[in-house]
């Protein structure tokens, strides 16, 4: 058993290298463990991750606010509190806050995360699918 409480959490503010554009307060929640991390991520409104893969996949739980994912063959869909989103081994996708709105999620990382580019202002800017497309 591995127990990490609270107070141990590592946590940074402002962009994290390569990984967020805008400002993000990224919590450790489980630093890498048989192959799984945890991170709770608070977004700012705009604040969105790079576009990057897992090797066994992401679980995605928003825990407040309203955000964004997308994927390639998706493109972008809403997030509200309660939403939980599976990310497949291998997929492209990128998640953040909404524009106007903060969001807060946790995000369970299975196998290596391969970070890619930047998300741009106009990937980000694409219209949300329709609501009720949740698959």
């Amino acid at each position: 058993m591995k127990l990490i409480h609270g107070t141990d959490q590592a946590g940074t503010a402002g962009k994290t290298g390569s990984q967020f554009t805008g400002t993000v307060n990224n919590y450790l929640t489980l630093p890498a463990t048989d192959g799984v991390t945890i991170n709770t991520v608070n977004f700012s409104p705009g604040a969105r991750t790079y576009w990057h893969r897992h090797e066994r996949g992401q679980i995605l739980q928003v825990l407040a606010g309203e955000g964004l994912v997308c994927t390639e063959a998706d493109g972008v869909r809403v997030l509200h509190a309660g939403d939980t989103v599976w990310c497949p081994p291998g997929e492209r996708h990128w998640h953040g806050a909404a524009p106007g709105a903060f969001m807060t999620h946790t995000a369970i990382s299975l196998g290596t995360t391969e970070w890619a580019e930047e998300v741009s202002d106009e990937q980000y800017g694409t219209a949300p699918a329709q609501e009720g497309q949740n698959q």
